[in-house]
C-alpha cells in the first residue's frame, strides 16, 4: 500500500486503503436514510463506540448501515476497510470487537480460534475494464478466456479469443494490463475460487486463496486500490465488488455462466446464484456461491461474513455489536439493495440469531436472549 485514505460517512470513521501516495479517489457513497421497522437503542441511551475491521467488499453497505444506525441510536461503528486477511488477523489478536471476511473460515478453524462466523450480506465480484468506446455490458467474455487473461496467455484486446465472442465490437490492439489485489483479500478469495473451478490450468498453477502468486499484473490494495488503477490505466482489466463498479462508473463485462449464458451483474443475477444456498446445513455457515447453476446466475457471487468470539470479556460491548447486526438484518434491506447487495433471507437471519443465543457467552451467561 502506498497510502491510506480516510473517508467519513456521517459520524462513523472508516479507514480505506489502496490508492497511490497523495491521490484522492471517489468512494462509494452511503445510501440515504430509510425508515426503520424498529430500532431498540443498543446502549440504554448512552453513546458507545465499537470497533471492527476487515473486508472491503461490504464497505459501502456497512458504511450506509452504520451511518443510519448512529442517527437512530447514538452508537458509533468504527469499521476499518483493510481487507479480509487483515480482519482475520485483527480478530485473532483481539484488537477489534469484530472481524469481517469474504473468505469464510471452515468450522475446524473457527473452533480452534474460539470464534463463530455468520453471513451478513451477499454480492457479486465483477470484471471491470478501461477501454475507449466500450460501455458497461458491451463486452462478453467466457470463463476460459477470462482465466487465460489473468494467466497472461491472452495479451491484447483484439486477440481472436476475445473477438470471436464479440462480433461487431471494435476492439483496440492495445496490450491488456491485469489489475489484481496486492493485499490479503476475501474478494480475491471469491475471485480465485471461481477461476479455480472453471480453469484446470488456474487450479494447477495458482489455486484459491486470499493472496496468490499472480502470473501477471499490477496490484492495488483494497477494492479501492483496484478501482483507482483501472480508472487510470487504459487497457486494464480488474475485479471489484459490484458497488465499487457502480459508484465509480466503471465498465463491467458480461460473463458466461455455468449454464453457458452471458449475464450482466445485477442484483437479480446475484439473487439467482444465492438461491442455491443451503445455509441451514452448512457447518459454521461455511458456504461458497461461485459458479452456481441457473441460466440467470452471476458466476462470481459470494457472501461476506462477521467473525466474533464465543467468549466475550465485556458483555456490554458484545451486546452493542449484536444489537447493531440485528438492526442491519431487520432494517437494512433497502439500503443493501440500493447498493446492489443481496440481503440475507429472513430464515437465515433467524438461524444466525439462534447461533448467537447458543454460542456467545460472557461469564457463562448468554449475551443474546
Amino acid at each position: 500500500m502506498k497510502a491510506i485514505q480516510t473517508a467519513f460517512f456521517g459520524i462513523i470513521i472508516l479507514v480505506l486503503s489502496g490508492c497511490r501516495q497523495g491521490e484522492k479517489q471517489q468512494q462509494p457513497a452511503a445510501a440515504p436514510p430509510v425508515a426503520a421497522k424498529s430500532a431498540k437503542p443498543a446502549n440504554e441511551g448512552r453513546q458507545r463506540i465499537v470497533n471492527g475491521a476487515g473486508a472491503s467488499f461490504p464497505y459501502p453497505v456497512y458504511a450506509a448501515w452504520a451511518n443510519e444506525y448512529h442517527k437512530r441510536t447514538g452508537v458509533k461503528i468504527n469499521y476499518q476497510s483493510i481487507g479480509s486477511g487483515g480482519g482475520i488477523a485483527q480478530i485473532k489478536v483481539k484488537t477489534v470487537d469484530f472481524g469481517a471476511s469474504d473468505a469464510p473460515l471452515k468450522k475446524e478453524e473457527l473452533d480452534r480460534i474460539g470464534i463463530i462466523q455468520w453471513p451478513m450480506v451477499m454480492g457479486g465480484v465483477v470484471p471491470v475494464v478501461n477501454l475507449k468506446g466500450i460501455q458497461p455490458g458491451d463486452l462478453k467474455i467466457s470463463a476460459a478466456v477470462f482465466a487465460d487473461i489473468f494467466l497472461g496467455k491472452i495479451k491484447k484486446w483484439n486477440e481472436k479469443a476475445i473477438a470471436a465472442l464479440n462480433p461487431g465490437v471494435k476492439l483496440p490492439p492495445s496490450n491488456i494490463t491485469v489489475v489484481h489485489r496486492s493485499d490479503g483479500s476475501g474478494t480475491t478469495w471469491i475471485f480465485t475460487n471461481y477461476l479455480d473451478k472453471v480453469s484446470p490450468e488456474w487450479h494447477k498453477r495458482v489455486g484459491t486463496d486470499k493472496a496468490v502468486s499472480w502470473p501477471v499484473g499490477i496490484g492495488g490494495k483494497g477494492n479501492e486500490g483496484v478501482t483507482a488503477y483501472v480508472k487510470r490505466v487504459e487497457g486494464s482489466i480488474g475485479y471489484v465488488e459490484f458497488a465499487y463498479a457502480l459508484q465509480n462508473k466503471l465498465t463491467y463485462l458480461q460473463l458466461q455462466n455455468r449454464a453457458g449464458k452471458f449475464v450482466s451483474p445485477t442484483i437479480e443475477s446475484f439473487q439467482s446464484a444465492a438461491a442455491n444456498a443451503d445455509w441451514k446445513n452448512a457447518p459454521g455457515f461455511y458456504l461458497v456461491l461461485t459458479d452456481q447453476p441457473g441460466e440467470a446466475s452471476w458466476p462470481i457471487t459470494g457472501a461476506t461474513f462477521i467473525l466474533f468470539y464465543k467468549q466475550q470479556a465485556d458483555p456490554r460491548t458484545a451486546k452493542t455489536c449484536l444489537d447493531f447486526f440485528a438492526w442491519c438484518f431487520n432494517n437494512g434491506d433497502r439500503q443493501a439493495e440500493k447498493l446492489a447487495y443481496v440481503p440475507m433471507p429472513q430464515s437465515v437471519q433467524e438461524l444466525v440469531e439462534n447461533s448467537w443465543r447458543a454460542q456467545i457467552r460472557s461469564a457463562g451467561r448468554p449475551v443474546w436472549k
